[in-house]
């Protein structure tokens, strides 16, 4: 830390909220006791607030706005590491590893595999085509996945469409990657009219928010079997109340929002960003990864 910096520290939600109105630069990346969202809502003198976090939707993005605060976010942090969570998922509900757990649960010895999909030619289409879609699309490629991207700007690169471009085409794929940011623009991308037109029997993954996906046509699609499967590491409301219908969807795996938790590396990579961010900062130079407040990421 520079010399000239005074580093002040919280380990609980009390001494965060009394920090935070004095502090220059936030960082209040505690999930505990809703640290998270009020420690920065409670920043009102902060000049700049910074996170590891990926999606803001938790975050009071109006305040920040009113007090022209700038906001740095961890995209880019771990695309790897989610990506790897978004394949386990593709391949689980390929060879349904999970009905081979339930059953080494029960001690029970399979003679048919439950899950018999061979990704060598199917094709995946990736919505939301940034840093983390790219790493998911390197990953399913090594499979022998035809791979398409949906990219905001499509600038002609092969393999990758624009925001117009993918519901028409929505037939010719077998899975459906969801990893877009969550924004006004996004949500309820995937509705009745999107499910009825994927192709018979596709899968979903959603790692992004639970909100891009309208849930009640993604059961109706589950039951009548227009869907195959989903690998959901994000819904909504999160945590899924026990007695939410998605988890008795049929050919469905909730994997609890852990994607971006699997791993060990978050806060030691974020605290290289934000050290080179505070270089910037102090030298007065614009700050890398700084989220567009209009637009949600």
């Amino acid at each position: 830390m520079p010399d000239d910096v005074e580093l002040r520290t919280f380990a609980t939600r009390t001494e965060a909220l009394a920090l935070a109105p004095v502090a220059e630069i936030g960082w209040f990346d505690d999930w505990s006791d809703g640290i998270f969202a009020k420690a920065p809502a409670a920043a009102a003198s902060a000049r700049w607030i910074n996170t590891i976090g990926v999606g803001i939707d938790a975050l009071p993005v109006s305040r920040f706005v009113e007090r022209n605060q700038i906001l740095t976010t961890g995209a880019g942090l771990m695309p790897d590491v989610i990506a790897d969570f978004a394949v386990m998922g593709v391949l689980t509900l390929a060879k349904r590893v999970d009905e081979i757990v339930r059953a080494h649960d029960r001690q029970e010895w399979l003679h048919k595999p439950p899950g018999t999909i061979e990704l060598l030619g199917s094709r995946a289409l990736i919505v939301g085509y940034g840093e983390i879609g790219r790493e998911i699309g390197q990953r399913l490629r090594a499979f022998g996945i035809d791979v398409t991207g949906v990219r905001r700007c499509a600038d002609g690169e092969q393999g990758v469409i624009g925001p117009d471009d993918w519901r028409p085409r929505l037939a010719e794929f077998d899975w459906v990657v969801l990893c877009a940011p969550s924004t006004a623009e996004t949500r309820c991308m995937i509705g009745a009219g999107e499910l009825a037109s994927v192709k018979p029997g596709a899968r979903l993954v959603n790692i992004a928010r639970g909100d891009l996906v309208d849930q009640a046509s993604l059961l109706a699609a589950l039951e009548d079997g227009q869907l195959g499967g989903a690998f959901l590491d994000v819904t909504t409301p999160e945590p899924l109340p026990p007695e939410h219908p998605l988890w008795r969807a049929p050919n469905t795996i909730v994997s609890m929002h852990l994607s971006g938790q699997s791993q060990t590396t978050a806060f030691r990579r974020g605290a290289v960003r934000f050290l080179s961010n505070l270089q910037r900062y102090l030298s007065g130079m614009p700050l890398e990864r700084v989220v567009d407040l209009a637009r949600g990421y």
